[in-house]
């Protein structure tokens, strides 16, 4: 009677792990086409468009509750002959792990996405407050250094620079790239923990096969250190860039410093002309009748106040250059609201082509590039 032969089963390398989620990615992604197509058949395309995050994080807790969440592999697994261990005990994951991995994996980024903007409005308000409270200290410190009552100060608080270099980085501050970037270059190097959420909770791969000591079993090492210069290099430029600017003066972070400008009642416009987006925020909060209430951007920029909008979208004069039935949006099928011009020259609903840009940035009838920052939107 011959003994079978054990051996240790090796840890998968990153080369199959990598293919292993990219098989995963396609089938998410073949899975995500068949849910919004019976979501636009059922609802309209409006909604499909609306609810795309939605039905993306939808189709990826199907896939994975399918396959990982019942203790199944992934088609990707299989293809690669890998499966998941704890890295511990070497042992299948048991239940509350994988569960612990699905929700850190798939809402995890979602619900980020959904509350990093609501605060970082919150903090930017909060600061914008405090620089321009230091703004109106150091004018009246200077009125007072002018009427010789006090000697003149000539340093910025630490407080104001500290506060104007959080809002001018706020977006940078507050984002989870930099911890992605440095998990991943840390799996270029140790082959190991592809995904955050996978380091986590302590999830690797190993082989369901033998392999031989003559297999070839690389790794991206190269890519690590490439993905290290980057960080590094983006690190010295933000360095480069920041310092400099920690010594302007207090009335000059009162005014916004950097690329933004603080007007009025403290609305940020962007002064890089590149940045359109930002600024046509501010145009969808003027009232609907400006005649009868200016708004504050009215007052901030000096603009006059016409008595009756120059431009009327809704009449035959105005909008008879878009002829036919197509004053209707082709992505929600629907009167235009706000209408928005593309770079190409193409009209959309404002909500609908920034939606889209967002997740796309391409036009949706002739496909060229279509950034947010350049959808101008159409008003009177």
């Amino acid at each position: 009677m011959t003994t079978p032969t054990s051996y240790a089963y090796p840890f998968a390398a990153s080369p199959d792990v990598i293919r292993s989620h990219q098989k995963d990615a396609y089938f998410s992604g073949v899975l995500l086409e068949q849910l919004s197509s019976l979501l636009r058949k059922g609802y309209g395309a409006r909604t499909a468009h609306t609810y795309t995050s939605e039905t993306r994080v939808l189709g990826e807790l199907l896939y994975l509750g399918l396959t990982t969440l019942v203790g199944n592999r992934t088609l990707g697994e299989e293809y690669c002959d890998v499966v998941q261990v704890e890295d511990e005990s070497g042992q299948l994951p048991a239940l509350g792990r994988r569960a612990g991995y699905i929700v850190s994996c798939i809402l995890g980024p979602y619900l980020l996405g959904r509350l990093l903007p609501a605060f970082r409005k919150r903090i930017r308000a909060k600061l914008e407050a405090n620089l321009r409270r230091y703004a109106r200290i150091h004018a009246r410190s200077e009125h007072q250094s002018k009427a010789g009552e006090r000697p003149k100060s000539a340093s910025t608080p630490l407080g104001a620079r500290v506060q104007s270099y959080v809002l001018r980085n706020l977006d940078t501050l507050t984002s989870p790239s930099p911890v992605y970037a440095l998990s991943l270059a840390t799996f270029y190097f140790s082959g190991s923990y592809y995904h955050l959420s996978k380091r986590l909770w302590g999830l690797r791969y190993i082989f369901t096969r033998q392999v031989a000591d003559s297999d070839q079993r690389g790794g991206y090492e190269v890519l690590g250190v490439l993905l290290a210069l980057q960080m590094a290099v983006q690190a010295y430029l933000h360095l480069q860039n920041t310092v400099p600017r920690d010594t302007v003066s207090t009335a000059a972070l009162g005014a916004g410093a950097g690329t933004t400008v603080i007007v009025g009642g403290g609305a940020e416009v962007s002064l890089d002309p590149n940045a359109y987006s930002a600024n046509n925020a501010l145009l969808f909060d003027t009232p609907a009748n400006p005649s009868s209430s200016p708004s504050d951007l009215q007052k901030w920029t000096h603009t006059p106040v016409l008595e009756q909008a120059r431009y009327e979208l809704s009449h035959e004069s105005t909008m008879g250059w878009i002829s036919g039935g197509n004053r209707k949006c082709t992505l929600c099928l629907e009167e235009m609201k706000d209408p928005s011009v593309t770079t190409c020259g193409h009209v959309f609903c404002w909500g609908c082509i920034s939606d889209w840009a967002r997740e796309k940035p391409e036009c949706p009838l002739c496909r060229q590039s279509c950034l947010v920052q350049h959808v101008l939107p159409l008003r009177g």
